[in-house]
């Protein structure tokens, strides 16, 4: 992932002539532009209707490395479900999600993942929950880790990990209290 992608989250930006970007677009264009979404936006609701239940889109916040845009340091985040253990994911099963790369060990668990990212990717974007619990933020380790309620969470330190297994209810629920404040505090690169 080039430098210029890494900033922008993976997204891609068109730039008009000279780089004057999206108002270098003419106004014939814009309207076809607006007619191709509208045709997109009838496809998706018609789907939508057909395709039975949707899940949510997931939004949170995940560690990366901010040179690879690596989540979770490369590791299959699946793979904490199916083999119960920390596993590294391969460069040759990839996908994009929430602005960051996810790395899986074989094309089910990339299937699965982008199928329900909520229900896979860890908690609180893979920052330590007991460390938010106590109003800090601190980003989790892949090889430390606990399925716990059905969900992943990744934990800075071994005591840390303890003492979630000790009271999961407990330091989830102040852990989600606290989340929504302190992840705003996160800077946006």
């Amino acid at each position: 992932m080039t430098a210029r992608r890494q900033e922008n989250k993976g997204r891609r930006f068109w730039l008009g002539r000279r780089g004057h970007g999206v108002a270098a677009r003419s106004v014939a264009g814009a309207a076809r532009g607006l007619g191709i979404v509208g045709l997109l936006m009838l496809a998706g609701s018609f789907i939508a209707m057909n395709a039975g239940p949707l899940h949510a889109a997931f939004t949170e916040r995940v560690v990366s490395d901010r040179y690879t845009g690596l989540a979770i340091g490369g590791y299959d985040p699946v793979a904490y479900f199916t083999d119960a253990q920390a596993l590294a994911g391969e460069p040759g099963f990839e996908a994009e999600q929430g602005g960051a790369v996810w790395r899986f060990r074989n094309a089910d668990n990339r299937r699965f993942f982008l199928a329900r990212p909520d229900v896979y990717a860890p908690q609180f974007g893979g920052y330590d929950p007991v460390d938010l619990a106590r109003g800090a933020i601190v980003a989790g380790r892949p090889q430390l880790w606990l399925v716990a309620g059905g969900r992943l969470y990744l934990f800075s330190r071994e005591d840390n990990r303890d003492a979630f297994a000790a009271s999961p209810a407990r330091l989830a629920g102040e852990a989600a209290s606290r989340w929504p404040a302190l992840s705003a505090t996160l800077a946006d690169y």
